[in-house]
């Protein structure tokens, strides 16, 4: 297992453990734990992810640290709109929109904010990062 993968289960196995909470380098952060099906694989994929709120959407950032690719769950969104995610001890499933122009840098603005090492990782890199909002779908009463 990458040291990236096993950072990943460590954070994961963290906000499990404790109602969504995590310390480290997402301390101050407010995480949820995406769940995608895998584009190619099919198979579910667990991803420990930042967000903001807009309203009633969250709204993640694919910033991969600034790295020249996107993150595997980005391209898992694409190709399966739907997905689970978990915020504290709620578990629910959301559809993933991209974000066009202006809204776009508007959210991204927002998560910058809260944690500004993402002005850093759009310095890094010279992808346009995509900016998804996810929102809750009803569940049938």
């Amino acid at each position: 297992m990458s040291q990236y993968n096993n950072f990943n289960q460590n954070t994961i196995d963290e906000f499990r453990s404790n109602n969504g909470k995590v310390g480290g380098y997402f301390a101050n952060a407010t995480l949820l734990l995406l769940t995608t099906v895998g584009a190619k694989s099919g198979q579910s994929r667990t991803t420990p992810v930042a967000y903001v709120t807009d309203g009633d959407r969250l709204v993640i950032i694919a910033s991969k640290g600034g790295a020249p690719s996107n993150p595997d769950w980005y391209y898992n969104l694409l190709a399966n709109p739907v997905a689970t995610v978990e915020v504290g001890t709620e578990r629910f499933q959301v559809r993933t929109s991209s974000t066009a122009e202006p809204e776009r840098s508007q959210l991204y603005a927002k998560m910058v904010e809260m944690m500004p090492g993402f002005a850093e990782y759009e310095r890094k890199t010279s992808r346009k990062i995509p900016v998804l909002t996810l929102e809750r779908i009803a569940s049938a009463q």
